[in-house]
């Protein structure tokens, strides 16, 4: 990588390690407004704290207003639920939580495989504002670990830092003066890498059946028509324009085939199966090693 000299912030937000790459070292004011924009943003979209907006919306259905990301996520998981047959929701935190991936962390079934409610027969998202009609808890895992890495550029870039690369554990953007090498990480073990891609402007996210696993067989990416988990895919790499669609697009993947996701959307992708064969984007920036 051509920023070795660079200066390291690192933190911990929304549950994972965060790290901010710059040519020269944030000032205490820009850090806390970035520490803040990560709060704020647990504060609204987190399903593991009691007092966040998407706890209120599971114990009281209604009328709720949340900032003004929640307009392009919302229409992003609309495009997203309706491409893959209803597989990829935002609605899928129940499902989540009764295999045991909840705010107890119990790691432990309370029961069968359950089923996301049907995105149009409980909840209305217009805009920044979401309509519950039943208690309905929320999940934008899928999409909102990039959005914040979205949002802190954002905020990079309104001080004035036109470099910098934002690693929130593997979900990466980077603006630098050149391309930046980034290893991709072997499905079946963190210590091997199975290529490269070299990073210059687009972002970088990947979604992986190793990564938060429990029980027996049972890991975070889900099947909303079956509340169980997807056992075809097993790892999967986007690059595109902002991080949210990047990240957003890593676990469509797990539903529907690449080549379909690019009549709608402009990206680059890799999927590798479980059966060890992969597929990729004619245009996929990577290389794979043999």
């Amino acid at each position: 990588m051509p920023v070795a000299d660079w200066e390291d912030f690192s933190f911990q937000g929304i549950g994972t390690a965060w790290d901010i790459t710059t040519a020269r070292p944030l000032p205490p004011s820009l850090r806390a407004r970035l520490l803040d924009r990560v709060e704020k943003f647990d504060a609204d979209w987190s399903r593991f704290r009691a007092d966040s907006r998407v706890a209120d919306l599971a114990r009281t259905p209604g009328r709720y207003a949340f900032p003004d990301e929640a307009a392009p996520l919302g229409e992003l998981y609309r495009l997203l639920y309706q491409a893959t047959g209803g597989a990829m929701t935002p609605l899928i935190g129940g499902s989540l939580e009764r295999l045991g991936y909840g705010a107890a962390y119990s790691l432990r079934p309370a029961g069968p495989p359950l089923p996301a409610p049907p995105w149009e027969s409980v909840l209305t998202w217009s805009g920044t504002v979401l309509t519950a009609s039943a208690p309905v808890l929320l999940d934008i895992g899928a999409a909102g670990k990039g959005l914040l890495v979205d949002l802190l550029a954002a905020e990079l870039e309104d001080a004035g830092i036109g470099e910098f690369i934002i690693d929130a554990s593997g979900d990466l953007l980077a603006r630098a003066a050149g391309p930046v090498s980034v290893a991709l990480e072997h499905p079946y073990n963190p210590a091997q890498a199975i290529g490269k891609i070299d990073l210059d402007g687009r972002a970088l996210c990947a979604s992986a059946a190793n990564r938060r696993v429990w029980g027996d067989g049972l890991h975070h990416v889900l099947d909303g028509t079956t509340g169980e988990p997807v056992r075809t895919a097993v790892a999967t790499w986007t690059l595109a324009g902002t991080a949210m669609l990047a990240d957003a697009l890593a676990t469509a993947l797990f539903f529907v085939p690449g080549a379909m996701l690019q009549e709608t959307f402009d990206f680059s992708w890799l999927t590798v199966f479980s059966d060890g064969s992969a597929a990729y984007s004619a245009e996929f920036e990577g290389t794979l090693f043999s």
